[in-house]
């Protein structure tokens, strides 16, 4: 075998393999439309609130859309995605600890932990940010745990 055909064959399964890891956070991740979120800007949570993002100011990270309500907030978040990005695939925080479910969220109940985003179900008077306010050194190790077995 030549040496082009080796790099031409490394290059395709590397290529393949990257296809299938942005394919697995697509499928575990809460998204509309490939938008996290429900196109809230990530950024803004760290700045104390939640703002909506526009479609004219976003980015793709590992086939995750997201949205920004400034070019200074996506211009942040493209130099460390890893520190704005939801934690659980933008999943509620709540239920990924009490039971390992995949439960929808109110993009503005969320709360700042370790400098990392938790985003919480909030709808038919049940607030589960309450809910983990109460145990969330626990619900926090075990949704970490569960989150653990379902992206695996």
């Amino acid at each position: 075998m030549n040496k082009q055909l080796i790099y031409l064959l490394i290059g395709f399964f590397s290529l393949s393999a990257f296809a299938q890891g942005e394919n697995k956070r697509i499928a575990h991740f809460n998204l509309e439309n490939k938008v996290a979120i429900q196109g809230y800007d990530p950024v803004s949570y760290f700045k104390g609130k939640p703002l909506k993002g526009k479609k004219e100011i976003s980015t793709n990270f590992e086939g995750i859309i997201y949205n920004f309500s400034s070019v200074a907030n996506r211009d942040a978040f493209i130099k460390k995605p890893m520190s704005y990005e939801p934690k659980f695939g933008g999943w509620c925080a709540y239920a990924m600890g009490n039971s390992g479910e995949k439960v929808e969220i109110d993009p503005e109940t969320f709360k700042i932990v370790d400098g990392k985003l938790y985003l919480f179900y909030n709808a038919y008077f049940n607030n589960t940010l309450k809910s983990w306010n109460k145990d969330e050194a626990n619900l926090k190790a075990k949704a970490e745990t569960n989150w653990k077995k379902l992206y695996k």
